[in-house]
């Protein structure tokens, strides 16, 4: 089988243009509002305050595995799932106030749902931790 000149280079351009895109796609948050609040209440990356700096280089690090494990968005980790009993992501995206609130009361919640005295999430996270990740 012989490909033509014009074939081969329309072969060859549209793999490259789909390595490219594939390359440099950027990493998306499950829900941006959501990620944004939660940095706006809890990471403090000019503090003194060992914690909170280690919290921000955490965060910063995580993104998207503050509430979410592995590489898929439908995979969430403890602290995601609680946040997701409690916000709607089509609904409540635009909804400050109710994410400050489920943050609020997901703070307050054991880490580990199984165990009842494990720390809350609050305290994780003024420990310097993330919340969802063990």
């Amino acid at each position: 089988m012989s490909c033509s000149r014009s074939s081969r280079y329309a072969l060859v351009a549209g793999a490259a243009v789909a390595l490219a895109c594939g390359g440099s796609a950027r990493e998306a948050f499950a829900i941006k509002q959501f990620f944004d609040e939660f940095k706006a209440v809890y990471v403090k990356p000019d503090s003194a305050d060992p914690a909170e700096k280690a919290l921000a280089a955490e965060v910063e690090t995580a993104k998207c595995n503050v509430c979410h494990m592995g590489s898929s968005k439908k995979e969430r980790n403890a602290y995601g799932h609680a946040l997701a009993e409690r916000l709607n992501k089509k609904e409540d995206a635009k909804n400050v106030e109710k994410i400050k609130k489920a943050l609020e009361e997901v703070a307050a919640l054991p880490s580990d749902p199984a165990n009842a005295g494990s720390p809350t999430f609050g305290a994780l996270l003024k420990e310097g931790k993330l919340p969802g990740v063990k």
